[in-house]
């Protein structure tokens, strides 16, 4: 039986260092979404509430939580720990936000959906951009598989504990 072309070419060459720019991304990602909301977590709860699928109670403390959870997600995948895991949490939490911007859209709201930032209702006159928010998360949610089919990746604590090697191929 012969290997497939694609299996013994360059795919397991390149497939790590597809995995490391994918979990570097996404911890970008959260680092980013998390820092720019962690300062003002009224602002946060706001900009959840402004979905208006929750009690406001519920809303505030979800979006006081977010900023910490999308920054733990965001160093986890830096360091490259439970890589497998913070990939799963990270798609859910991306089909959440996926599910909820296009609720809002379909409910008629007109808010700007919090993700890198204060979030809320838009002021009078403002369109919101609820397809580009959702092609983006849809491409986030992309590194997510990636990395949930293949977590391990050079340069992780993953590997470390596993004793891998990051091996180069000289051809």
């Amino acid at each position: 039986m012969t290997a497939h072309p694609t299996r013994s070419g360059r795919w397991p060459a390149v497939r790590p260092w597809l995995g490391i720019a994918a979990r570097l991304g996404l911890a970008a990602v959260w680092l980013v979404a998390g820092a720019s909301k962690v300062d003002d977590l009224a602002a946060s709860g706001r900009a959840v509430n402004a979905y208006q699928v929750m009690p406001y109670e519920l809303a505030t403390v979800i979006g006081a939580a977010l900023p910490f959870v999308e920054l733990a997600l965001g160093v986890l995948l830096l360091v490259g720990l439970a890589t497998r895991v913070v990939a799963g949490v990270s798609a859910a939490l991306l089909v959440v936000f996926i599910v909820g911007i296009a609720s809002a859209w379909s409910r008629g709201l007109a808010i700007d959906c919090g993700c890198f930032g204060s979030g809320g209702q838009l002021a009078a006159g403002q369109a919101p951009s609820y397809l580009p928010e959702i092609l983006r998360d849809l491409g986030f949610l992309v590194l997510a598989g990636f990395l949930l089919s293949w977590p391990r990746t050079p340069f992780s604590v993953d590997g470390w504990l596993a004793g891998d090697t990051v091996e180069v191929d000289d051809e």
